[in-house]
This record gives C-alpha cells, structure tokens and sequence, in this order.
C-alpha cells in the first residue's frame, strides 16, 4: 500500500495525543526531586497505573502490526502469548510481589544479590542493559519509524526514528517512571478504544456475523491449540515454554517489573498485577481475530504483516483513522519510554552506586537523566544500522529465548526453597547461557530443529536440576540471611480485605475467565 489517506482531522487527533503527553511530562517533572523519584516514581504508584502501565508497556508497534499479520497468515495461536501473559502476571502479583517490596529492592538484579551473591547481580543487569537497549529501545525506535512510514511514505528513516527516540527520551528523562507510568496509561486507553474500534468495524462488514467473519478461515486457523510440528506456538511449547518465557519477561524483566517496584503499597502493586493480568485478555478479541477475519475481506494480501496497515488505510473513516494512529504511535512511544527508564535504573543502581558508597538524591538524579539521554542517543544512532544488519539483529532477538530459562529457574527455585548459595546461582547463569547459545547456533545452522519455545522449557528443567545439584554442595543460608526473601505464605495473608479485593480472589477469576475463553477457541 502507498499509505493511507491521512485527513486534517485525523492529524489534529494525533496532536491532541503528543499534547496529552508533553501535559503529563510537565506535571510529573515537578515531582522528581531525588533518584528514587526518577527511577520508582518515589514509589507512589497506585494500582490503576501499575496496571495500565503494564498492559501498555508490553504492546509495541510490533505487537500490533504482528499478531495481526501472525493471525492472518497462521491462525489465532499467537494469541497463546498474551492470556498466558495474565496467568504469569497474577501469579506474579500473589506469590511475587510480596517478596520484592518487603525486600525494598530498586532492581530486579538487586534480588539476585540480596538471595545469592554481588556476582549474579552484575552479570544480570549487564547482560540485561545490553540486549534491552540493542533489541528492545533500538528495535523499538526502528520498527517504529518503519511503521509510521508505512502511513506517512515522506518520512525518512534516519529522520523518524530519531524524532521517536528524543520525544520518548524527553518526557522519559524529565519525569523518570512516573511520566512513563502515567502516559502508559493513556496509552492503554487509546490502544484499547482504538483497537476495539477497529475491530466493530472489520466485524460489521461480515454483518456481525461471526459465520460469515469465519466464513474463509482455513481449518484450525481460530484454534488455540495447536499440533507439535506446528510452526506458531506448538501444544508443549505453549505447556512448558511459555510459561518460562513468560516469568521472566513479566517478573524478572526489569523494564516491566519496575513499575511493581514503584507501586505505593504490597496492595497496590498486587491488584495492579491482576489489572494487567485482566486487561491481557484483551489482545485476542480486539488485535488478534481482526487478522483472522481480514481474510474473507482481503483474501490475496502478499504480506500479512501488512494486514493491520491496509484495515486502517481502507476501513476506518476520518478521525477513527488518526484515533487509531495515535494508538498505534502509543504502542511505539510506551515500549521506547519504559526501556530508556529501566536501562538507566540499571546502569545507576547496578553499577554507578557501590556497596558503601550511595549516591546524594540529587546526584542520583541527575545521574538518572544524563544516562537515559545518553542512552537516547546510542539507540537512535543504532536504530537506523538494523536495516543494513539485519541478521544480526535478528539473532540478537533470539537471544531471549535463551536468556530467559536459567533466569527463571534461579529466580524461581531462590523465592520457593531456601537451598541454594551465590556459587550455584551465578553458575547455573553462567553453564545455562552457554548451553542457550548452543542450542542457539545449533538451530541456526538447522542442526536443531525443535521450536524455540519447547527448547525454552526444556533448558528450564536443565537449569534448575543444575543449580539443585550445585546447591547440595553450597551451605544454606541462614533464617536471618534469607528473612523476607523467600515465599512465606503467611506474608500473602489477604483475609483482612474484603471478598472481592483480595488479590487470590482476583486472580483466581481471572484464570477461570481465562480458562474459558482457551476452552471456547481450543
């Protein structure tokens, strides 16, 4: 397509937007004062933001033009991703969160100190920092600017994505987490009207009928579960990889999980969590089923990731067109503002304050700014390179797949069992990375053919049967050593609330809400 035909109103919607947003920026810069307020927002966060702000940190321009075109070209599966998401995000609010705010962390990587050793810690946060700002914040900016030149052919590149990065990294590093948090929110809103819109709409053209919607879908393409040799999300990938995936991208990733650290209270952060968790039941009615039922109405599209593109060039009227844009120009700006944020809280908390040695509140601050700026700049330098690097970048996504499952295991077996020692931690790091970038370069070269979700969970079981073996010879910590930094089921005591506000109570209807829309589209 040649872009859509872009009406002056639509143009004032999409200003209206950056108004909103340069309005946010001004009002939460005046309550940054210290490196706490820049960095958790002085944990004030209340839970309608950590909700929102997690539900729209997660949603890229990527996101949106790529569960379209997945559903489109191989069916609904890819919506496996985000329902899963909400399981892994209550149970991050009821057993997770109590740890990491009785433990008063700044950083996910802190965690890994506190539990195990300073070792684990830095080399965490380094390999975090990273791959954030090499994949998500660059790829973030350049998938960005390649999609909004979808819609506006006149744009440069170089030119775009550098406008992306300075707006995201103003506002980022005037107001820290609360002016992300806070446009996060108004992200979400946009994103979901915006999406729901467009999905009424591609619905009334098959008649609000969902027989005639479905009419051209291929067989199993609106199942969620789907066979082994499937090429989306494979029935045991989806039982034992996504689950590993989905911990670490949701608990132990630092740029969605600060936003945990930031919440005012253990209530607020837990019911915020299960805000999340709801709100990703979302993606699949109103992101997801429009690609699949595009199909009947745009049969013979060459790419399906163009899919999202031409519902909103030939289906939306003027305004709903800039509605959707603004939305879509949400998605980019959410995911550049939270990695900016979270790589900068890395860099000082992890690195630039040492044990003894803490910074003034001031300085922090100020540190803060300059290292989020800085970080502007390298990503949108490197962001316009990934059209010459291609490969290289898309390797260094797959690096995730491999991140993650030692990540999880550590975390997971240092919050539920009190085995375990500094020397397994950073080991079992260290020997299951290594394996991931075997069976990296294995699948690469095709000697490895299994799906990287299933060999996600397998190097999950691989990890943690490594660290209990090395734990066996580590001396267990002492009560004292590990007070408030492991599961402690009286500590998720809710029984004061009232029925409805406990966070079990929450996200137990939550997983039955969840369980029944997997059942209707299994």
């Amino acid at each position: 397509m040649n872009g859509a035909q872009i009406a002056t109103i639509d143009l004032a919607v999409i200003a209206l937007y950056f108004a909103a947003i340069a309005g946010i920026a001004v009002y939460t810069t005046r309550s940054v004062e210290t490196g706490d307020d820049l960095f958790l927002a002085g944990r004030s966060l209340r839970w309608p933001v950590v909700g929102g702000s997690l539900f729209a940190s997660n949603i890229s321009s990527t996101t949106l033009i790529g569960l379209a075109g997945a559903a489109y070209a191989t069916g609904i599966s890819v919506a496996n991703y985000e329902w899963m998401a909400g399981v892994v995000l209550v149970f991050m609010g009821v057993y997770v969160a109590p740890i990491y705010l009785r433990a008063k962390i700044g950083t996910i990587p802190e965690l890994l100190e506190k539990r195990f050793d300073r070792r684990s810690r830095l080399y965490f946060s380094a390999l975090t920092i990273l791959l954030t700002v090499a994949v998500d914040t660059a790829g973030g900016i350049y998938a960005g600017a390649v999609v909004l030149r979808t819609f506006f052919p006149d744009l440069g590149l170089a030119e775009t994505s550098a406008a992306l990065a300075l707006v995201a990294g103003l506002y980022t590093a005037a107001g820290g987490l609360k002016a992300v948090a806070f446009s996060d929110v108004l992200q979400a809103v946009v994103l979901i009207v915006g999406s729901a819109l467009l999905t009424l709409i591609v619905f009334g053209e098959h008649g609000f009928s969902w027989s005639a919607a479905t009419a051209e879908t291929p067989d199993g393409h609106l199942s969620l579960i789907r066979p082994l040799d499937d090429p989306g999300v494979p029935w045991l990938g989806l039982v034992i990889g996504l689950p590993v995936l989905g911990f670490w991208y949701w608990a132990a990733n630092q740029y969605v999980a600060q936003r945990l650290l930031g919440a005012r209270t253990l209530r607020d952060a837990q019911w915020g969590a299960n805000l999340g968790g709801a709100l990703k039941l979302l993606p699949l009615f109103i992101m997801v089923l429009p690609g699949a039922m595009a199909i009947g109405l745009f049969p013979d599209l060459e790419e399906a990731d163009s899919v999202f593109p031409t519902l909103v060039a030939e289906m939306l009227p003027i305004g709903l067109t800039g509605l959707v844009l603004a939305g879509l120009i949400a998605a980019i700006m959410s995911s550049i503002d939270s990695t900016l944020n979270s790589s900068s809280t890395l860099i000082v908390k992890d690195f630039v304050e040492q044990p003894g040695r803490t910074l003034s509140p001031k300085r922090a601050r100020l540190i803060g700014r300059a290292t989020t700026l800085t970080l502007m700049v390298v990503a949108a330098l490197w962001a316009p390179m990934i059209a010459e690097f291609g490969g290289l970048f898309s390797y260094l996504q797959q690096a995730f797949s491999v991140l993650a499952p030692p990540v999880t295991a550590v975390m997971l077996l240092g919050i539920f069992q009190r085995r375990g020692a500094g020397r397994a931690a950073f080991l079992t790091l260290l020997i299951g990375h290594a394996l991931g970038a075997a069976f990296l370069a294995a699948n690469l070269l095709g000697l490895w053919p299994l799906h990287y979700t299933i060999t996600a969970g397998m190097m999950a079981f691989v990890s943690a049967a490594l660290f209990l073996t090395l734990a066996r010879r580590d001396e267990e910590p002492s009560a004292e050593a590990l007070e408030g930094l492991i599961h402690a089921p009286k500590a998720h005591e809710d029984r004061d609330l009232p029925i409805l506000a406990r966070p079990r109570v929450q996200a137990a209807a939550i997983l039955a809400a969840t369980a029944v829309i997997v059942a209707a589209f299994a």
